[in-house]
């Protein structure tokens, strides 16, 4: 009996060893709402205030997005919600060509891994996130609930919209170097793009929207260049448990090979195009 007796009590005594109390994981949603400005240049110019509402309206996928931010202590996924194109009532497929795709950034293991689609190819994209050197105010304004301190930071502006492209980048490398520098001694000039942010220390992560991250606290609003994303909602540990996994589909490669390719695809459609009218 006694020999029975202290097996039983073995036997508790392991299980209350091995007994892990059922804790959630931290989890938190927060919802962004991005507004650009349209910038229409000296094209612009010629173009009279009717004309100038009607390409607004038919840009307004591209000048208005919502995106939705999944997250936990250390990784998150950010994506945008597709939206039907305002006018013809189909998704903009050409955009998509130079639009970001699904973003998964880890901060403590400082990966960035992202899914870009490019005329029918899917790429996922490794890399290291992009170091920023924030610098902290003490200027505070609520958001919310939320009460939020402002940082800001000067970033490379390649490094922020890397996944796009501009017509500018074919133009002709001495054309680039020559206006970019006078001298072989001289550096080219590196275009930065002045960011302004604001993040809740009450939300102690350090993920926020897009390519930005790194601060004490959840980014709830992020202004740069002609583009503001604000967050109008957040959920804490919702109750369906949200998945926040790096993507894994799609060909490897980095963000300057992505680079690579792109721009040498818009080189031929170039050529292509020119040949079509000669």
């Amino acid at each position: 009996m006694k020999s029975i007796f202290f097996k039983i009590s073995l036997l508790s005594f392991f299980l209350l060893l091995s007994y892990k109390p059922n804790v959630q994981e931290f989890q938190g949603q927060a919802i962004y709402f991005s507004k650009s400005t349209l910038e229409l240049g000296n094209w612009g110019a010629r173009l009279s205030e009717a004309q100038k509402k009607q390409v607004q309206a038919r840009l307004k996928n591209r000048l208005e997005k919502t995106f939705v931010l999944n997250f936990n202590k250390e990784a998150s996924v950010f994506n945008e919600e597709e939206k039907l194109d305002a006018i013809s009532g189909a998704t903009d497929s050409w955009g998509s060509n130079f639009s970001r795709g699904e973003q998964y950034k880890n901060v403590k293991e400082n990966a960035l891994v992202q899914v870009q689609e490019f005329y029918g190819k899917q790429f996922l994209v490794k890399d290291e996130l992009q170091a920023i050197d924030w610098k902290l105010g003490k200027e505070s304004k609520q958001i919310g609930q939320y009460t939020c301190f402002k940082a800001t930071a000067s970033i490379p502006s390649t490094e922020l919209n890397w996944y796009s492209f501009s017509w500018g980048n074919l133009r002709p490398a001495r054309q680039q170097n020559a206006a970019a520098a006078t001298t072989e001694s001289e550096e080219p000039e590196i275009k930065m793009t002045e960011v302004e942010a604001w993040y809740t220390p009450q939300i102690p992560v350090g993920h926020g929207p897009g390519e930005y991250w790194g601060l004490p606290g959840l980014i709830l609003e992020v202004s740069s260049g002609n583009t503001t994303m604000l967050c109008s909602e957040i959920v804490i540990n919702p109750q369906k448990k949200i998945k926040i996994e790096a993507p894994k589909k799609g060909k490897v490669t980095t963000k300057a090979e992505y680079q690579a390719t792109v721009l040498k695809k818009m080189q031929e459609f170039r050529n292509n195009r020119g040949r079509r009218r000669s």
